[in-house]
């Protein structure tokens, strides 16, 4: 199964039309994965969404002369796609040199690179596998702390961790539109603090997406189903 993660549903819905129009990119997400010692499933999907988090917050896509400044802004305009692909040894080492930026957790490391063309992939990632990109925990999560912003997993759906890895990224990122400056500010300087977790049943879930919090809906391309509601994003200043 692919991991390649389309779209998730944006505070600008309304946009959808223009989005489809406009020059459509994709955001890379690389996960280092080597046989010996692979990450365990939640700190790499905790990895990827804190990844994200730090890459839309860098100076090089916040400053309007940023380095990455206008390769965002243009992914922004259109449809909001993220892949993830995997790497190893040689592979990660030399996706690792091409512009991005690394965040690490207990045992992951995700690479972001800035947003390419959905057909302009450097030949470094080109070649790494986005397929099947599965990972497992060695014991079950600890509830989250109370406090921390917790990215939801709809638990009737069946995802890889790669595919989820991509929806949480996109659940963060809804969360950072959503939050006000200071929000934001605060939350930056804490290092992103976060956990994904998955509700104890449908009825919690159903609890959660009907919170008014931020939700992502995937377009169906892979694994799941169009329209699939994939992660609420529950940050605590989004309850005030």
């Amino acid at each position: 199964m692919s991991s390649e993660t389309t779209p998730a549903e944006t505070p600008f819905a309304d946009r959808a039309d223009d989005r489809d129009s406009a020059p459509q990119f994709v955001l890379p997400l690389v996960v280092r994965i080597e046989r010996a010692e692979p990450p365990g499933h939640t700190d790499a999907l905790e990895t990827a969404a804190r990844a994200v988090l730090s890459f839309l917050s860098d100076e090089r896509v916040t400053e309007p002369e940023g380095e990455w400044a206008a390769a965002v802004a243009a992914w922004e305009d259109a449809r909001i796609r993220k892949v993830v692909r995997r790497a190893r040894g040689g592979e990660w080492r030399k996706a690792a040199e091409l512009p991005g930026l690394t965040t690490t957790g207990k045992t992951a490391e995700v690479r972001v690179f800035p947003p390419i063309p959905l057909d302009g992939w450097p030949k470094e990632l080109a070649k790494l596998q986005v397929s099947g990109t599965e990972l497992s925990d060695e014991t079950p999560p600890a509830p989250a702390d109370p406090g921390t912003p917790v990215l939801w997993l709809n638990p009737e759906l069946d995802m890889s961790t790669g595919k989820s890895m991509a929806q949480v990224g996109h659940a963060a990122q809804l969360a950072w539109w959503a939050l006000d400056a200071h929000a934001r500010t605060a939350w930056r300087a804490e290092g992103f603090p976060l956990a994904v977790r998955t509700p104890s049943d449908a009825s919690a879930w159903a609890a959660l997406t009907s919170a008014g919090l931020p939700l992502v809906r995937d377009a169906g391309f892979t694994e799941i189903a169009p329209g699939s509601c994939t992660v609420v994003a529950d940050h605590p200043a989004l309850r005030r």
